[in-house]
């Protein structure tokens, strides 16, 4: 190819990229897997990182670009947007079509022809495991691929932010107790239907994370009456009777076809994580059944206080590690991991206002609070 990249962090992580993709079509096509997305070669993954970057830290009419950009030929998707002939493909070019493709689900999508790559057009519908570039916000890119079965949101392989390079450790909980929320965002396990209770949590994660004001999210079992002793009673935002709306959609039988069901499942994620940003806990079962919102959490009568927490986070070469509490982050924190230490039976998902996210759970096997942060993960 005649271009040449000069965004250093690109050349960096394009091996491991590629690598992640030649093992992710090796394991599918060893299980019978079809239909997957053509795999990128190294140079591609760094041609796409490198315009994605330069893209990020452009302005168009005053806006900041956002857009996902998607490798794959007019072929590999159905109803595509085909443009009459192919656009060079560069930071300039995307930056001026950003702005007509930007709402999420819409793909510019990328080729290549005579060893160079173009912009053919774009797309709704992309194969399995296609490679896809995400630009969010300047400076930030994030490489992900369509789940095998489409169901859910994208799996993230990795985030490069200036010349930080973080990419996803999908091991990191082959020898720990992780929450299945967490293995289902490792695609660990395949969730293949739109109600699923694991992408219902993770579409929860994101829309807490998205409202940037923070908050905190406690799952209970249903009928557990335990939760009550690690909360600060009178609660002011009590339902009573708890809130059924989001629970029965989540029952409710069915495929990922319905497109209606989807729809108004999302708009009660939506609802119920919006109360996560009043002060206090929002508390939901394990059920999606509204229990209180703005609820204090207190440390449960004759349990100890969390002396220490277990942290981890899936990033090649980080290790987990002992933290004090307040090593961690501020009272929400602390809160959410005196809530699971008085009540294992539970897991608990903060947000924090600057971004970072964090799943608090029981780990049998060190009988230690776990603290999972995540928002590498949610991007």
């Amino acid at each position: 190819m005649s271009y040449t990249p000069t965004y250093k962090a690109a050349n960096t992580a394009a091996h491991l990229i590629t690598m992640h993709f030649d093992e992710l079509h090796h394991t599918a096509l060893a299980l019978g897997e079809s239909e997957l997305a053509a795999k990128p070669n190294k140079q591609e993954v760094e041609y796409l990182i490198d315009v994605a970057f330069w893209t990020s830290l452009r302005r168009e009419e005053g806006y900041l670009p956002k857009i996902s950009i998607a490798f794959l030929s007019p072929e590999q998707t159905s109803k595509p947007l085909v443009f009459d002939q192919p656009i060079k493909f560069n930071a300039d070019t995307v930056s001026k079509i950003a702005p007509g493709l930007e709402r999420a689900g819409i793909h510019l999508c990328v080729w290549h022809k005579k060893g160079e790559l173009y912009i053919w057009g774009s797309s709704l519908n992309i194969p399995n495991f296609c490679f896809v570039v995400d630009v969010s916000e300047p400076g930030v890119v994030v490489v992900k691929h369509r789940r095998i079965y489409g169901i859910g949101k994208y799996t993230n392989v990795a985030v490069l932010k200036g010349e930080q390079i973080r990419i996803i450790d999908k091991n990191s909980c082959l020898n720990r107790d992780c929450p299945p929320v967490l293995k289902a965002l490792l695609d660990l396990t395949v969730n293949a239907t739109w109600n699923d209770p694991i992408n219902i949590l993770i579409q929860f994660a994101a829309s807490m994370r998205a409202h940037k004001r923070g908050g905190a999210l406690l799952i209970i079992p249903t009928n557990d009456e335990e939760w009550k002793h690690s909360i600060i009673h009178p609660v002011k935002y009590l339902s009573n009777p708890s809130y059924k709306g989001l629970a029965g959609l989540a029952s409710r039988g069915g495929s990922h076809s319905e497109i209606f069901s989807q729809s108004a499942l999302r708009r009660e994620v939506e609802y119920v994580a919006g109360l996560t940003a009043v002060d206090g806990a929002t508390i939901i079962t394990e059920d999606f059944e509204l229990v209180a919102f703005g609820a204090k959490i207190g440390r449960a009568k004759y349990k100890p206080t969390v002396a220490k927490i277990l942290f981890s986070e899936p990033i090649l070469g980080n290790e987990e590690k002992i933290l004090l509490p307040g090593e961690l982050g501020g009272t929400r924190h602390f809160s959410a991991a005196q809530f699971v230490n008085d009540q294992p039976q539970t897991i608990a998902l903060v947000a924090s206002q600057d971004g970072h996210f964090t799943i608090f759970s029981w780990s049998k096997k060190q009988e230690l609070v776990m603290a999972h942060r995540i928002e590498t993960l949610l991007m």
